[in-house]
């Protein structure tokens, strides 16, 4: 039995192939490695630079420039003239490349413009839309007020002159405006103009009328004041003098201040 088990492995292993040789096969796979690498290499390298051409393109002003700026808003002190010199150094640059966000904060940060949208527009303009300032009143001799009571610089203008005159401390431009709003309209509606409102550092408050008459109305109840002062104006022009302050600070009473000259009228 042994004999035969002998012979039966020797058949079995005369019958196995010979074995092929491996290296032939390792180098057609790093032949086909290595092309395969340098096809990709080349792709991605013409990518780069394709990209890179690109990129000069975009960026180049004269190849793509932006041939116009369209201007949309309401507007009363901003000119075109303004906006286009505020503009000048950022039109150098190619419509792709032009940084909207500059270009935004850059008009923004012209005098009368409040808020302020820029987008590009295909194939090679900017649009602007822009609003302006709402201006409501003087404050602190210099700057103004807006509707929301913020306050801003800018240059004066004649046809503003005769804005109310508002004064007080800086972070309290809003609160003055409000109460300027309020004692306006009680006197407006008994026939007074009030010209003038100012607060104080101790948060006083004084108030001037179209007539010359200075009201101070103190730090509390300020509109209960000018109702007493209302109240009590029929009776103050009956004196030959003229009235030329008003001190309202008592809790029932008032003080008045005469001019030298003869009675005023309302």
């Amino acid at each position: 039995m042994r004999s035969r088990d002998v012979r039966s492995r020797d058949r079995q292993r005369q019958k196995k192939p010979p074995r092929e040789p491996i290296w032939p096969k390792v180098k057609a796979l790093n032949w086909y490695f290595i092309t395969g690498f340098s096809f990709f290499l080349l792709v991605v390298g013409m990518f780069a630079y394709s990209g890179a051409r690109l990129y000069e393109l975009l960026n180049d002003a004269e190849a793509v420039p932006i041939e116009a700026v369209m201007i949309n808003g309401d507007r009363h002190y901003t000119t075109d003239d303004d906006i286009r010199k505020a503009m000048e150094s950022l039109m150098l640059r190619s419509f792709f490349s032009a940084d909207v966000g500059e270009i935004q904060k850059t008009i923004k940060a012209l005098p009368w413009v409040h808020e302020v949208s820029v987008r590009r527009v295909w194939p090679a303009r900017i649009k602007v839309h822009l609003q302006e300032q709402k201006v409501a009143a003087r404050w602190n001799g210099m700057d103004w007020l807006n509707e929301s009571g913020e306050a801003f610089s800018a240059p004066s203008r004649p046809e503003l002159e005769g804005l109310p005159k508002l004064s007080g401390p800086e972070n309290m431009s809003a609160e003055v405006l409000k109460a300027y709003r309020q004692i306006e309209e009680l006197l407006r509606i008994n026939g007074f103009g009030l010209e003038s409102l100012s607060l104080s550092p101790r948060h006083a408050w004084i108030a001037v009328l179209e007539n010359g008459i200075t009201l101070e109305l103190g730090r509390e109840d300020k509109m209960a004041r000018i109702q007493r002062f209302i109240n009590v104006y029929p009776t103050l022009t009956q004196q030959a003098k003229a009235v030329a302050r008003v001190d309202l600070r008592y809790d029932t009473g008032l003080a008045v201040g005469w001019n030298e000259t003869t009675q005023e009228s309302r």
